[in-house]
């Protein structure tokens, strides 16, 4: 289990705390909105492991494999989870730090094969709720 990993599995059993509310959001509907972008990140970018590894991987990396619409897709879903974040009351430097990470996903992951690898390994989905747990939190 990676660090990453570890601080996944701990923001995640933390994750009852009630949410912040902003911008029309009430503590509840963002709860239930986190929830499913987790659920969404997840499929995104670990919803399968590697057989005898802990390597997890997922549709952005399958997806990735296919030229441009690919990457073009999981880059629109990924700036779904970011439109999301922001009705949850994520800050306009949160927003800006969680574009980058679906631009740099966007833009490597296009490159053909090692694109699908850095996806593997990134995973900007998973990051972005990390950071918008984290934000949330405080």
């Amino acid at each position: 289990m990676t660090a990453l990993d570890r601080e996944d599995l701990i923001l995640r059993r933390n994750r009852s705390k009630p949410a912040k509310s902003a911008q029309g959001f009430g503590e509840l509907k963002a709860a239930t909105a986190i929830d499913e972008l987790d659920l969404l990140a997840g499929l995104l970018d670990s919803r399968w492991r590697v057989p005898g590894t802990s390597i997890r991987f997922g549709m952005d990396a399958l997806v990735g494999l296919v030229p441009v619409l690919g990457d073009a897709a999981s880059g629109l879903v990924s700036a779904y989870i970011v439109l999301q974040a922001r009705n949850c009351g994520a800050g306009s430097g949160l927003i800006a730090r969680m574009l980058g990470n679906v631009l740099l996903d966007t833009v490597v992951g296009s490159v053909p094969i090692l694109g699908s690898i850095f996806d593997v390994y990134f995973k900007a989905n998973n990051r972005n709720l990390r950071l918008l747990r984290r934000h949330l939190q405080r």
